[in-house]
């Protein structure tokens, strides 16, 4: 795919634009977004009431500075909480928030606001694809998971007792406001579970941007000046993607390497604290190295140097590193089966042929996956 020139200045605030017609939109990556939001919301949606969709450790937070924002801006707004965590993308929190935004009597020329992780941004996209047969939102994303992935490219969702997003909508936001504060109140191991995202787009098809990481990945991690670089490229290399295919018919599901395994062992742990989103990509992602090697598609010594660089930040590598029981293989396959990369009832994964060339494999034996996973235990 062209590699759009995207403005990514040593400028304090970095934007990178997502090319989609009608439905472009920018996100704005800097210091300070909060508290200048009320004023840019003001301008972009004159007029228009907010339902601002959050959870109760972001309100705990961050919530003072995006209030006293939309408060200076004199905007009217209603502020829905919820439980943190990934049990709350369910059916049961979509229809509280539906029930909450028509009960403020928010029109449909409103704007909801997802405001938190990529927990919040997918329902709360979800929330808006759907109510008054679709509002518009904007994600301010509060996780560097969601600033870098889930906020962008308008997959929103929740989750089933069958498999993680299998009930949502493509539905593009208006804005993003990734504000970089919000990583003060971030935990490490949150912090360093948005940072498996950041390397999954070095492994797919840009092995540069891997080596770049090698580099800087402490400086990153401590929050230095090369932070707000890896975000701003980060979120340029989703968009190439997005752009080019915005509803996953083709190249767009590159983007899932480590996901299918990620995703079956999410559902094994319940979607609880055991395995975060991150925690299970990053696992994922080097089981799917090791099964390509297994295949004779890629070397050992590309899968034991991303394995490597994980570890390095603090991420688990490795089935075994998760805490506590998990079902048997069997019924993982079960889960791996309900996967959003099944295509008419065979098994597609992203596999790779080394760091930075990753491809879609189609029509993968599920007895092969099975021996696999039986023999990373």
């Amino acid at each position: 795919m062209r590699r759009d020139k995207t403005s990514l200045s040593t400028t304090q605030k970095k934007i990178v634009h997502i090319g989609l017609g009608e439905r472009a939109y920018d996100i704005e990556i800097g210091h300070g977004l909060l508290e200048t939001a009320g004023q840019k919301l003001k301008t972009m949606f004159p007029g228009a009431r907010f339902g601002i969709i959050t959870d109760e450790n972001v309100k705990k937070n961050q919530w003072s500075r995006l209030k006293n924002s939309l408060d200076m801006a004199g905007l009217d707004y209603a502020l829905i909480c919820l439980p943190a965590g990934e049990s709350t993308k369910s059916y049961g929190q979509l229809q509280y928030c539906v029930d909450e935004i028509l009960a403020a009597k928010l029109e449909r020329t409103d704007i909801v606001i997802a405001f938190g992780g990529g927990v919040i941004g997918d329902l709360a996209g979800f929330v808006a694809a759907i109510t008054r047969r679709g509002m518009d939102f904007v994600q301010i994303p509060t996780s560097l998971l969601a600033q870098v992935d889930s906020s962008v490219g308008g997959k929103t969702g929740i989750n089933s007792k069958h498999g993680k997003n299998l009930i949502g909508a493509f539905h593009q936001p208006k804005l993003v406001l990734a504000d970089l504060d919000v990583f003060d109140t971030l935990s490490p191991r949150q912090f360093a579970a948005g940072y498996a995202e950041v390397v999954k787009y070095g492994l797919i098809d840009d092995e540069e941007f891997f080596f770049w990481l090698e580099e800087n990945h402490m400086d990153i991690m401590g929050g230095g000046t090369k932070r707000a670089e890896a975000i701003a490229r980060s979120c340029q290399a989703k968009s190439r993607f997005v752009i080019a295919d915005e509803r996953e018919a083709g190249v767009r599901a590159l983007l899932n390497l480590g996901h299918t395994f990620g995703h079956a062992l999410e559902t094994a742990t319940g979607y609880s604290a055991r395995l975060l989103h991150g925690e299970g990509v990053s696992i994922g992602m080097v089981l799917a190295h090791n099964f390509s090697v297994k295949k004779g598609l890629c070397s050992s010594q590309d899968a034991v140097r991303i394995k490597r660089h994980l570890q390095k930040v603090g991420l688990p590598t490795a089935i075994s590193d998760i805490e506590g029981e998990l079902p048997p293989t069997d019924r993982l396959m079960q889960m791996i089966a309900q996967d959003k990369k099944v295509v008419r009832g065979k098994l597609n994964f992203v596999l790779t042929k080394g760091i930075g060339q990753a491809f879609i494999a189609t029509d993968i034996d599920p007895n092969e996956v099975a021996q696999f996973i039986e023999g990373e235990r």
